[in-house]
């Protein structure tokens, strides 16, 4: 679990972020940025808006949903698009690059990072002459629990 310090100082970050842009940072807006900061992992908007209707019942979809949208814009939450269709949402580490590994049977996510995929990637933009800004990298299989169990 983060440390609370760090848990208030990105719920500042984004507060501010909607005082720049003009926006209202109201007590639903609050409540649905402190509940992403502190769920780990990686999110649809139904499983997310579950969790939030926890917390507070009068929050709609439609407002959890804007506020992902904002903290997406805001660089502190990233959508990733998994073969499945559903997007999800993970808090954005800017620190903190990683890529996934997704069953295509359970839906279980594991992340992942190695530093030879990284400079391998760096070295092949560089060879074809681009620069690399940006990637996803998600390889997708059947985790050893749903294995076992088509054994079986």
């Amino acid at each position: 679990m983060k440390e609370e310090n760090n848990d208030r100082s990105e719920l500042l970050a984004f507060l501010e972020f909607m005082s720049r842009k003009g926006l209202n940072t109201t007590a639903q807006r609050r409540i649905i940025a402190d509940a992403f900061f502190e769920l780990p992992g990686h999110h649809s908007l139904e499983e997310f808006y579950q969790h939030v209707q926890k917390l507070d019942p009068r929050i709609g979809q439609t407002t959890v949903y804007r506020t992902l949208k904002l903290l997406c814009d805001a660089g502190m939450a990233t959508e990733i698009h998994f073969s499945d269709g559903i997007t999800r949402y993970e808090v954005a580490a800017p620190d903190s690059h990683h890529d996934h590994i997704v069953c295509q049977s359970c839906g279980k996510i594991v992340e992942i990072y190695d530093p030879r995929i990284e400079k391998l990637q760096q070295e092949l933009t560089k060879k074809h002459g681009f620069l690399l800004l940006r990637h996803v990298h998600i390889l997708s299989g059947i985790c050893a629990d749903c294995q076992k169990k088509m054994q079986q």
